[in-house]
């Protein structure tokens, strides 16, 4: 145990910290509604900036409007170590999603500063643009560049539902720093998030030492049929692309039980057209995503879902067309960060269990480039993504705590 065992961060603040920004862009039902790049998150970026400097931080933006806290170390010349996650939220998001691991970034610096500890390494708080998708798409952007895994090109032409582009927001807010992104240094990066699953609450575990993340390909499925009237035409005649699609869908979900019990199959977006009641669909897009922890494994599910898709077509005499829309690799994180988090869990004697996360982060793509390692704490029920999505002050502590011992651990091994 380090010289600083007794050590920990101050709940009661950090829980008032998550009280206090989930009132930028609150819903009635309790939740979040805080796009990137929206005023509502122009607010809580504001108060993350503020927040920060009253312990001593700078604050600083890359090219890609990621915000980065830094409180100085006793060799600045050390890259720092680097905590963080992300403010935005979903469009019914919830309140602990992603601004945990800023807010608990911020309860580490909080912990340092009161207790006047000059860690070695400087120390550094990241809000990383545009984590979920939600306005811009695809997820996950900013780290993505940060990682290499996207061009600032491509991130910055990225446009919402509007017409709007992600630059263009980012040079309204006044986000565009002078430090490109993905040349900002660092030794180590840690990022602390609820579980977004059920199996740290349903085994009463309070710390998830998160070793990778699961492999997710999307796909867009295109089923081209032949539009009818739908009372003249028998049905022995039609070419329904509905009726098709619904068999494709039940495959999918086939792949994954064929894939048990790591495979996920998921269909998110059904769309028909003409839309019409009375007219037989000629065409229906939908969208499959598909996941495992394991590369190999989701190459067979990819390859026995495309089999299948096809096999579906042709007996039905429709056409059908499948486009891949994303694909993030299975990802094993840095073993000496995974065991920084793995002993500071077990020395401050919390419960403590390995966990592969079944949701992208950003650590996803900071992990490409800097050596990365997640913590996990329950939520209620699982639920994520949601405004009922809830986490208690006493796990948001647990986790907290965990990292900022895993912070120094790191600050004395790296």
């Amino acid at each position: 145990m380090s010289q600083y065992a007794d050590l920990t961060v101050n709940g009661q603040a950090l829980w008032h910290d998550l009280t206090t920004t989930a009132a930028f862009g609150g819903t009635a039902k309790g939740g979040i509604c805080r796009l990137a790049l929206s005023d509502e998150d122009f607010q809580v970026r504001a108060w993350f900036e503020q927040t920060c400097k009253a312990f001593g931080c700078t604050v600083t933006y890359d090219s890609m409007g990621n915000q980065f806290a830094r409180r100085a170390g006793l060799q600045n010349d050390l890259p720092p170590i680097m905590m963080g996650s992300h403010l935005d939220t979903q469009v019914t998001g919830g309140r602990f999603d992603g601004i945990l691991g800023v807010l608990g970034g911020i309860a580490v610096l909080r912990a340092l500063h009161d207790a006047g500890i000059h860690t070695r390494h400087p120390v550094e708080v990241v809000n990383w643009t545009n984590e979920e998708g939600a306005r811009f798409s695809p997820p996950m952007l900013a780290s993505g560049v940060f990682g290499g895994a996207f061009t600032e090109e491509f991130a910055g032409s990225r446009t919402d539902a509007t017409g709007i582009t992600l630059r263009q927001e980012l040079e309204r807010g006044g986000f565009v720093g002078e430090e490109h992104c993905g040349q900002h240094p660092a030794a180590a990066y840690f990022e602390l998030h609820i579980e977004q699953g059920p199996v740290l609450e349903a085994k009463g575990c309070t710390i998830g030492v998160v070793t990778g993340v699961q492999g997710m390909r999307w796909h867009e499925v295109v089923v081209r049929g032949r539009s009818a009237h739908a009372g003249t035409t028998p049905m022995p005649m039609r070419k329904d692309a509905l009726l098709v699609a619904a068999r494709m869908i039940d495959q999918v979900n086939a792949v994954a039980q064929a894939f048990a019990p790591d495979g996920l199959s998921t269909i998110g977006i059904i769309t028909a057209f003409p839309a019409s009641s009375n007219v037989v669909p000629r065409e229906v897009r939908f969208t499959v995503d598909l996941r495992n922890p394991s590369e190999a494994a989701l190459q067979g599910m990819e390859e026995d879902f495309l089999r299948r898709m096809q096999e579906c077509a042709q007996a039905a005499d429709v056409e059908v067309s499948i486009m891949p829309t994303w694909n993030s690799p299975a990802v094993h994180f840095d073993k000496r960060c995974v065991a920084c988090v793995r002993e500071s869990g077990k020395e401050l004697n919390y419960s403590v269990q390995d966990i592969v996360s079944g949701a992208g982060h950003d650590a996803v793509y900071v992990s490409r480039v800097v050596p990365t390692a997640m913590i996990f704490v329950p939520c209620w029920q699982g639920i994520s993504h949601n405004e009922a999505e809830s986490a208690t002050q006493e796990d948001a502590t647990a986790g907290s705590n965990v990292m900022l011992h895993a912070v120094l651990m790191a600050d004395q091994e790296f």
